[in-house]
């Protein structure tokens, strides 16, 4: 009888184990099934408004459509890294658009969380505190960062999502419109579909000033629809990244480094009055390592 107890110890263990790779094969394959072509639908709305002044003036509503291509960039056992491409102007010359960049890594303790005014906070986190999540990376154009979370992948009644909160700048829609709010609360969530995958957020527009209270000044909804069609549709921006993924590679390579010091991290918003995408998106300048990694290392400070 005594040895029946570890051998069902054993039993436990393994049924664990093999439920716990079954789960994470489920996160996987919902992570890159948003990859591919797609037609967008991006919508915001502002929905509360708390300021109190009477000459508030919300943002207004936003439709806009495009074209986007998802390209997986990396697939590794812990980390599947892809790339949006957004295809603007006339079909027969169509325009590439860098976009914005997932990463997802499993089981992450290192993030770096944003705090305000260009500053993102690092934070580490317990091998505990991760089990069994995917932390989702945001970045911008120029893959600096924007904002990271860390949360479990649920698959339920037939649906697969991922849902979290965090700190974020200002999209680009507001950052170029107003400035009396520094923060947007994010409330992501990413749902798979049958004919595609939904972005889904529910935002706060916050006030952060040192010393004070966060107060918020508005909330937002935005629901962003990615329906697939055929790969073909976007060929043009399968061109782009070939011609410029080794470009792109030593971008992030450097940004990697910069992450890696597990440093509160501080950046410039320009250097000799430019941001840096404006640099970074000169075709036929900062091409090599040599011309990139200064250029990158001159924003942060």
């Amino acid at each position: 009888m005594k040895r029946i107890f570890p051998l069902v110890a054993v039993a436990l263990f393994l049924s664990v184990n093999l439920n716990a790779q079954n789960k994470k094969k489920q996160d996987q394959q919902a992570i890159k099934d948003m990859c591919g072509c797609y037609k967008v639908n991006f919508n915001f709305a502002e929905t509360f408004e708390y300021s109190g002044d009477s000459t508030y003036v919300p943002s207004k509503t936003k439709h806009d459509r495009g074209l986007e291509w998802v390209q997986l960039v990396e697939d590794s056992k812990d980390k599947i890294s892809m790339q949006h491409l957004l295809i603007v102007g006339p079909s027969e010359a169509p325009h590439i658009v860098k976009h914005w960049r997932q990463d997802w890594e499993f089981e992450n303790t290192d993030l770096y969380v944003y705090d305000h005014n260009n500053k993102w906070s690092y934070q580490s986190l317990s091998k505990s505190e991760v089990k069994g999540q995917w932390t989702q990376k945001v970045f911008q154009v120029d893959d600096s960062p924007r904002y990271e979370g860390t949360a479990s992948w649920v698959h339920v009644d037939g649906k697969s999502y991922w849902e979290n909160t965090t700190t974020a700048p200002l999209p680009r829609r507001e950052y170029t419109q107003r400035s009396d709010y520094n923060v947007t609360v994010r409330r992501n969530r990413h749902e798979i579909t049958d004919n595609g995958w939904i972005h889904n957020q529910d935002n706060d527009k916050l006030v952060r000033e040192e010393g004070n209270e966060d107060k918020v000044l508005a909330q937002e909804k935005g629901y962003n629809t990615y329906v697939k069609v055929d790969d073909s549709m976007c060929k043009a921006a399968q061109d782009y990244w070939s011609t410029n993924q080794a470009k792109w590679a030593l971008v992030r390579a450097k940004w990697d480094e910069v992450f890696a010091r597990h440093k509160d991290l501080y950046l410039e918003e320009k250097v000799d009055n430019k941001v840096l995408f404006k640099y970074l998106f000169d075709a036929e300048k900062y091409q090599t390592a040599e011309e990139i990694n200064p250029l990158i290392e001159s924003f942060v400070k």
